[in-house]
């Protein structure tokens, strides 16, 4: 099986690029249907240090969907028709593909079965925080994003992998971002309130 930045090279190769690429074409091209597969491809642009606008939250609920089915014992993931159909421009994807592809490949050298007791037994550990950092992803707030996402996307390379070290990278990753993202709530509503009793006083 290739790996998944040859995979993403190919894209990157095509002779005829599309106006437009769909979720559904990104996944069928990867010709896998395994839960780490599908999560690294959804996390993949929110990962990255890009902007990328209207991504996070749809793929979030992907990302969630997954971690319950996967959570749930399926062995075969399913993923709803009408968000297969989200097209993304194809300057956009380039533009993921080309500035994720060199630190993939980094990062691909240092991957090989190991630790298998944590990709064979950390079912549940693993699929809870899948499921925390999809609904992190899911929040329209600066900075739940991009930290969640790439836990979520090391757990998905290290499932690839079979690499029980990457898998265990993610996860820590994982817990920094939702402590991230429960600091940034907290300090939107503790914050905005105290800012709002400011601004009534000064009427």
């Amino acid at each position: 099986m290739p790996r998944l930045s040859q995979t993403c090279q190919a894209w990157l190769d095509r002779p005829d690029p599309p106006a437009t690429v769909t979720l559904g074409e990104i996944l069928q091209t990867t010709g896998e249907s395994s839960f780490g597969l599908l999560l690294a491809i959804l996390s993949f642009p929110s990962a990255l240090p890009l902007p990328a606008p209207g991504y996070s939250t749809p793929f979030g609920v992907l990302i969630v969907l997954l971690a319950l089915q996967w959570l749930g014992g399926s062995s075969t993931p399913w993923l709803p028709p009408r968000f297969l159909k989200r097209e993304i421009s194809w300057e956009t994807w380039v533009k993921i593909l080309a500035a994720g592809i060199p630190w993939l490949r980094r990062l691909e050298r240092l991957t090989g079965p190991r630790w298998p007791v944590v990709t064979r037994r950390g079912h549940w550990v693993l699929g809870l925080l899948v499921l925390l950092m999809g609904i992190s992803m899911i929040l329209p707030i600066p900075g739940t994003n991009t930290v969640p996402a790439l836990g979520v996307f090391l757990i998905g390379l290290g499932l690839i992998e079979a690499d029980g070290v990457i898998c265990a990278l993610g996860s820590l990753v994982a817990l920094l971002g939702g402590t991230l993202t429960v600091s940034i709530l907290y300090g939107l509503w503790f914050g905005g309130t105290s800012l709002l009793e400011w601004l009534q006083r000064g009427r």
